[in-house]
């Protein structure tokens, strides 16, 4: 481990050490990114664990490398922010064991303006924000092709799609990549900017004011993670269930009407 590495598992320590890794078998910390994923534990997850006598404590992040860390030194019992393909190569890179729990509604990751109503009036020099981190960059440029204002290289994988891959610019855009969570921010200065779901509700965007929405695809879907070694514990077993209950389901329909339902849940509602 080098010392930055070691600098920044000493800060995620630091900064959640009374969140400390419970020795009581019924209490399960988790931490989440700040937003809707933080609020379907709150509104739904927490209330089912605690009937099952589970303490709960909640952490929250506002990036994509604290959590993984957190999780795989034990701070955490699980975490909820990514999907599969940033949790594998994350997990890869780093030498960390954790693995996908089950997966959970999903916010959309989404186009915005606040300087245009609509997509047609895209033209030369137009500045498109779009998230840094590979799996979501590759989302959007995945979007903006099928948009037509871009052309992916042929046999381009669309779970892996960079900057790199960019063939033609179409449209003779500006592509202006940023952290996944200054993005809402970004809609002051650009034309047009892709937001995640989870930091377009936490900064008041509404998922119906988007001038255009993915269709996630299972690769996209967020997931609950927890280290490997834990997942066939029974705080895990009782996390999972209580995303696939009814409970939840009615959480959902309620509070996250716009997401992407899991496949257990669309089931649940045949």
């Amino acid at each position: 481990m080098n010392t930055c590495r070691k600098l920044l598992l000493a800060v995620v320590v630091a900064a959640i050490s009374f969140t400390a890794h419970a020795k009581d078998p019924k209490e399960v910390v988790i931490g989440t990114s700040a937003g809707p994923y933080a609020d379907q534990v709150k509104l739904g997850i927490k209330p089912i664990l605690e009937k099952q006598g589970y303490k709960v404590k909640l952490v929250e992040f506002n990036d994509y490398i604290q959590p993984n860390y957190a999780l795989a030194e034990g701070s955490l019992d699980a975490n909820i922010f990514q999907q599969i393909i940033y949790l594998t190569k994350f997990s890869a890179d780093h030498k960390l064991p954790l693995s996908e729990l089950i997966k959970i509604p999903t916010a959309p990751i989404a186009i915005y303006s606040k300087k245009h109503k609509t997509l047609n009036e895209v033209k030369e020099g137009t500045t498109v924000a779009l998230p840094n981190d590979p799996t979501n960059q590759a989302r959007a440029l995945v979007l903006l092709d099928q948009l037509g204002w871009i052309k992916l290289r042929e046999k381009t994988d669309p779970l892996k799609a960079s900057e790199k891959d960019v063939a033609v610019n179409i449209k003779k855009i500006k592509l202006l990549p940023l952290e996944a969570a200054q993005l809402p921010r970004s809609l002051q200065d650009v034309d047009y900017s892709f937001v995640n779901g989870n930091y377009a509700l936490a900064s008041g965007l509404k998922l119906k004011d988007a001038l255009i929405t993915e269709k996630i695809s299972p690769s996209y879907a967020n997931l609950v993670a927890v280290r490997t070694a834990d997942k066939d514990k029974q705080f895990a077993k009782d996390i999972a269930a209580a995303y696939r209950s009814r409970e939840f389901l009615a959480v959902t329909n309620k509070h996250f009407a716009d997401y992407a339902k899991t496949d257990y849940q669309l089931a649940l509602e045949k």
